[in-house]
């Protein structure tokens, strides 16, 4: 692909590393209110879909390779962005479901749903990470989606460990719970509470896939009751208990 030609000559491990990724850029080159990308751990953008062309005012895709996200977007926004950047880099996560502004195609401000995946080697060694993000069009333009909100989900992702009441939510987003509920159901297709309970289960997978803590410490930690309630919901959601899963990624202990 082009992008791994022009950056061959300054990057070339990374890039070499990163083919089996970009491919799947071209899966999303005709979805204009879908934009995925590829970045390095300086923020610096190595692909891009033609998602971004309109949005970023650029001539081609191609124009993304080599800027970071103060180069194509509002300093707010990328400011943002850098920020779930280093979260995913320092603590080599994902990001899941995270509610963002961003720019639509028309060149207006919006909301879209982003979710950001760490990209590593065979060795474990961090390369820069995947993004992609869907535009929510209809419900910013319907006044559904407000800082509120927004403030709401990263609470949640921030707090997933402990005990959240539905009325401390709906609080923290000026809401009543009726309308929480209703809007997480419009943009996650979920309840209030199955979106808390999903934060939390999306959490416990990634420990038991990539640490070697217990199961019972990392039921704990990620906010669980015990680990018979995690491994009923690992359970549910995998098909593999938390043993299994984590033999699956070759890891020895089972805790």
């Amino acid at each position: 692909m082009l992008a791994v030609s022009i950056l061959a000559s300054h990057r070339p491990y990374v890039v070499r590393q990163l083919n089996d990724v970009l491919f799947v850029e071209s899966l999303f080159e005709r979805l204009p209110d879908v934009v995925f990308s590829v970045k390095d751990t300086e923020g610096r953008y190595l692909a891009m879909s033609n998602g971004c062309v309109a949005r970023c005012h650029l001539r081609n895709k191609h124009e993304a390779i080599g800027c970071t996200a103060y180069d194509l977007f509002p300093s707010h926004m990328a400011k943002r962005y850098c920020a779930q950047d280093a979260l995913v880099f320092a603590a080599s996560r994902p990001i899941v479901d995270s509610l963002d502004l961003t720019l639509y195609n028309d060149g207006g401000a919006g909301w879209c749903v982003s979710n950001k995946q760490p990209i590593q080697d065979a060795e474990g060694r961090l390369l820069g990470l995947v993004c992609i993000s869907k535009d929510l069009t209809e419900l910013s333009r319907e006044g559904l989606l407000d800082a509120g909100f927004a403030r709401t989900i990263d609470y949640i992702q921030a707090n997933y460990a402990r005990h959240l009441t539905l009325q401390e939510l709906a609080d923290i987003a000026g809401l009543s719970i009726a309308q929480l509920d209703r809007r997480m159901k419009w943009v996650f297709q979920v309840s209030t509470g199955e979106f808390v309970r999903r934060t939390r289960l999306e959490a416990a997978l990634h420990a038991i896939r990539s640490s070697s803590a217990s199961i019972a410490d990392i039921a704990v930690d990620t906010g669980f009751f015990d680990q018979s309630a995690l491994h009923k919901q690992c359970k549910q959601a995998t098909g593999l208990s938390p043993r299994q899963l984590r033999l699956l990624q070759g890891r020895e202990r089972v805790g």
